[in-house]
Order: structure tokens, then C-alpha cells, then sequence
């Protein structure tokens, strides 16, 4: 997404804000159907489960929908309903006492929204996705989520800073291991781009 449509989608989300203030409670419901997926996909690969991501995704709006007076800068929605549902991401992994790494078994069925390519490339690309995900398990939560808000989700380092409240350099360097940790994990695979490109 270029800066242009990025900051017309910024504007159209603190629209929104405000109508839902303003008593229109419409406009929350558009606000779901806007970041809903991205949501989702940023818990699923933070989790690699279906289920933990709807959770987060239900909680994270059901949240923001209760606080969502308390948002100082409506033109900050976005990283604001991130910074929730990573906070909720976190809570999770304390709750549960949850294992950086999961079974492979629990990484075989990859959200349909992602895995919709041509017939030819469908096989090579669930692989892919599953091989992601597990890799994505490995990493430290700290470098995990830098590289998920980075990579996947297209944020800036500023974003990303705003959301985990962190220097930028910080952001740059875990994003910098990040990166460095699973193209060694995808070497040790032997995994080549024409199965997995993970720039």
C-alpha cells in the first residue's frame, strides 16, 4: 500500500471514529469489516492457530469498542487497535504458558484468505505458509512480532515503535535478528524461493 492510499485509509478509519462517537454505532461495524482480516492475520502468525486468532480478533474489537473514547489521536486508529491486540497476543502467551516452538500438526491448515493462488502454485505455497509459520514460532516473542508487523503487515518502523513503545533503532535491530534467524532456520530446511520466498 503506497503513503497516498495509507493516508486516505487513515483519514476514512478517524471519520469512522468519530462518527462512532458521535452515536453512530454503524460505523464501529465498518471499522470491523475494515481491519478484521489484518487482525486475524497478524494473530495467526503469531499464534499459528485458527482458533487462538479468532479469539484475539473478537477480543481485540470488543475491546476497542469499549476504550475506543479513550483514543487521544483518531488519526492513530490503526496502531492503537494493533497496540491492543498485541497486548492481548502477550497476555495469551502468559496465561497459557505457552512454548515458543508448536507441533507441526498444528501448522497444517493456513488461513484460506492467504493461500488463494493459482492451481499450479497452491501446493508449493501451503507448504510455504506452514513452513512460515513454524519458522515464526522459533524466533523470540520480541523479534517475532517486529518481523510480523514489519514484513506482513506493512507497517513503518515508526508504527511498529508507536505500537510496542520502543526507540526506533531498537525496532530496526530486533527486526535485523528477526530476519537473520530465519533465513537460517530456512537454510537449515534447505528451503530454496522457488518453495518458500520469505522476503
Amino acid at each position: 500500500m503506497n503513503s497516498g492510499s495509507r493516508q486516505n485509509e487513515r483519514m476514512e478509519d478517524a471519520q469512522l471514529v468519530q462518527d462512532f462517537r458521535g452515536g453512530n454505532h454503524r460505523a464501529f461495524n465498518k471499522l470491523v469489516v475494515r481491519w478484521q482480516d489484518r487482525i486475524h492475520h497478524f494473530a495467526y502468525r503469531f499464534f499459528a492457530s485458527s482458533d487462538d486468532a479468532a479469539e484475539i480478533t473478537q477480543k481485540t474489537f470488543i475491546k476497542a469498542y469499549h476504550k475506543l473514547h479513550t483514543l487521544e489521536d483518531v488519526n492513530k486508529f490503526g496502531s492503537w487497535l494493533y497496540t491492543i491486540a498485541n497486548n492481548l497476543c502477550l497476555d495469551e502467551l502468559k496465561r497459557v504458558g505457552r512454548k515458543r516452538a508448536t507441533s507441526y500438526e498444528a501448522l497444517k491448515v493456513a488461513p484460506q484468505t492467504e493461500t488463494a493462488t493459482p492451481a499450479d502454485g497452491t501446493i508449493l505455497r501451503n507448504e510455504g505458509l506452514v513452513l512460515l509459520h513454524k519458522a515464526l514460532l522459533q524466533l523470540p516473542v520480541d523479534q517475532r512480532v517486529v518481523v510480523i508487523m514489519k514484513e506482513y503487515e506493512g507497517l513503518t518502523f515508526r508504527e511498529i515503535a508507536e505500537i510496542l513503545d520502543e526507540p526506533e533503532n531498537t525496532i530496526k535491530s530486533r527486526l535485523y535478528y528477526g530476519l537473520s534467524a530465519l533465513k537460517k532456520t530456512f537454510d537449515s530446511w534447505n528451503i530454496n524461493k522457488e518453495v518458500f520466498d520469505y522476503e
